[in-house]
């Protein structure tokens, strides 16, 4: 396997420790094989090898355009999001085993003259950093962002069909919201908001409420507002879902995306929301009546009342069913309070029911801070030396042979959706934790996916050895891995 080469000899705290560093077959992301074992039950690997065009010379292509598209998905669920990782992991036998195509033990083979005899010529490691680079412009083009955007969608809907047996579930909440993705440099469209005080791009993201699946991203202005594009992106993302997953769906919005355009768009297709409405002064006065304690004494714990009204404030168009949350917090001499609307009648669902339903919005929530948290995008493509405008100056739909650079970052944030679906898949095979919580994805790379392996080699063979604490997990996993198989009729 090479010679052993010495690294730390003669350690102070104990001689008789020493450090080699040796040419074999070691990993320490095991778990890349479960991702693409994920990624191909689940048919994405497939359906993304059918839909992707790749620009380049066929008859002179090393990398392939979805090995190339499966290593950057593989590489950011297990943490290893830059791309000069590529560099510093390209020869990792178990990422090589977890992107490619060949079967068997190919993808580990060095042999000079058994690779010599293939035509295109057979990738020695990993794509490099360069390599990657060029991918994400490869795929920053409209046709294979269309094709991204459906593979997020596409893998979450197989995942819901899956679970539920194949059949359509009889009603699904969809909850809407954007999110600060910070920046740093000269990338168009990015932008200081006010709201976050800082440059940031503002994507907008659509999750399902039960489950946590990421069903949709949408890339935005650093400076666009809450409500900005959202009436195009979650009627579309309503209608497919209605087409494919569900027969009925509630969508939960923010007070910012709160409008009565937006509002009379989800009526109009009929589409059911529940919404919580930024107080202002129309609303406190509307308010004030309700404002007061019941006579008696207060008690210790907090209080909470609800009352239904049907309201129509100035800047809408009609009146629409809101309900006042009255709030009575401990220590504190004055109430509280909130308004949400919705077009549910009443009799389908009552003001605390439709309240206790919005306050499950956290956990869509929790999910998206997740994201931002474990999956961390980084958005920097630019176009160097070639500003002739300010990110100010995009205006209008932002298409990306006008805006390439643009085009990349949304590339590179549909490749993290990918790889957060990714890792949500399995961590919902995962049993429950003694204290009763769901694994976090954080725990899931750290105690699963980024474990220690070493690969044997026989009769074409490859037989991965990992700890047996990692393995009491894996054998979880691979006992529950037929739970992820799309539908027959999908794929």
């Amino acid at each position: 396997m090479g010679e052993a080469k010495g690294l730390l000899t003669g350690l102070a705290f104990n001689a008789g420790i020493g450090v080699e560093a040796r040419d074999e077959r070691l990993t320490d992301v095991a778990g890349a094989v479960l991702l693409r074992e994920e990624l191909e039950r689940s048919g994405l690997r497939r359906f993304l090898g059918g839909r992707l065009k790749d620009p380049r010379k066929q008859s002179a292509i090393t990398h392939p355009m979805i090995e190339q598209l499966l290593s950057r998905i593989v590489m950011v669920a297990l943490g290893r999001q830059d791309q000069d990782d590529a560099d510093l992991m390209r020869h990792d036998p178990a990422l090589r085993l977890a992107v490619s195509e060949r079967r068997g033990d190919a993808p580990l083979r060095n042999d000079p003259q058994y690779e010599g005899d293939a035509n295109p010529p057979v990738p020695q490691g990993l794509p490099s950093q360069p390599t990657l680079s060029r991918h994400v412009r490869h795929l920053s083009t409209e046709h294979n962002l269309v094709a991204l955007s459906d593979a997020v969608f596409e893998g979450s809907a197989r995942r819901l069909l899956a679970a539920n047996g194949g059949r359509r579930r009889k009603r699904l909440v969809v909850d809407f919201d954007g999110f600060p993705v910070e920046v740093e440099g000269h990338q168009s469209a990015s932008a200081y908001n006010g709201y976050y005080k800082t440059t940031v791009f503002h994507p907008l993201v659509a999750m399902c409420g039960e489950t946590g699946d990421m069903l949709g991203v949408l890339l935005r202005k650093g400076n666009a507002h809450a409500a900005a594009d959202f009436v195009s992106f979650a009627t579309g993302l309503v209608e497919r879902l209605l087409v494919r997953v569900c027969e009925s769906l509630l969508v939960r919005i923010d007070a910012g995306m709160v409008s009565d355009d937006n509002l009379c768009a989800l009526e109009a297709r009929g589409i059911d929301y529940v919404a919580r409405v930024r107080n202002n002064p129309w609303l406190d006065e509307a308010a004030a009546p309700f404002l007061r304690r019941p006579a008696g004494r207060r008690p210790a714990e907090p209080r909470e009342w609800v009352h239904e009204l049907a309201l129509q404030p100035p800047a809408w168009s009609r009146a629409r069913r809101t309900v006042l949350v009255v709030q009575e917090r401990p220590d504190e001499l004055y109430l509280h309070h909130f308004w949400l609307v919705t077009n549910l009648p009443a009799g389908v669902r009552e003001a605390d029911a439709m309240l206790e339903a919005y306050r499950r919005r956290g956990i869509a929530e929790g999910h998206i801070g997740e994201f931002r948290d474990v999956l961390a995008p980084h958005l920097s493509c630019a176009l160097r030396g070639q500003y002739s405008f300010r990110p100010s100056d995009m205006i209008g739909p932002i298409r990306a042979e006008d805006w390439p650079d643009f085009a990349a970052n949304t590339a590179t944030l549909l490749i993290h959706a990918l790889a957060y679906n990714a890792l949500h898949a399995l961590r919902t095979l995962l049993p429950a934790q003694p204290t009763g919580e769901t694994w976090s994805l954080r725990r899931l790379r750290e105690r699963v996916l980024c474990v220690a392996g070493r690969m044997l080699l026989h009769c074409r063979r490859v037989t991965m050895v990992i700890t047996q604490a990692s393995a009491a997990s894996w054998r979880v996993l691979w006992a529950r891995l037929h739970r992820l198989d799309a539908p027959a009729a999908a794929i």
